[in-house]
């Protein structure tokens, strides 16, 4: 009888956190740019402006969508909190490489400029 009970009801439905895997690949692509700008620096010289800005917006994603899914997860009884975790600490660390190039490119124009004033 219970086992005719447990064929009626249909497969188990297995919940998925589906926003600790969307901040999860989220952060993966951000950390992938980041390997990119390292691996190839002359694609980051010549599209800067847009490896900063996906970096960015990877970490505006990664990190709402892990805090989501470390709510969810503990409904769901700790499942991908750690991967959500995860994701929200390198969504942060996203979000200050980002600005760090975006000094960093601030300060070599603006050092370009003092050379080249005081030069004339």
């Amino acid at each position: 009888m219970a086992s005719n009970a447990q064929q009626t009801a249909g497969p188990a439905v297995r919940s998925r956190n589906t926003p600790a895997r969307v901040a999860a690949w989220a952060a993966a692509l951000g950390a992938g740019l980041i390997v990119a700008i390292v691996a190839a620096p002359m694609f980051w010289l010549l599209y800067g402006g847009l490896y900063t800005a996906f970096m960015f917006l990877c970490g505006l994603v990664a990190i709402p969508a892990g805090h989501l899914g470390r709510r969810r997860g503990k409904r769901l009884g700790g499942q991908d909190r750690g991967k959500a975790l995860l994701a929200i600490v390198t969504g942060w660390l996203l979000i200050l490489f980002a600005l760090v190039l975006v000094l960093a490119y601030v300060g070599l124009v603006a050092g370009l400029g003092v050379l080249s004033d005081s030069a004339s």
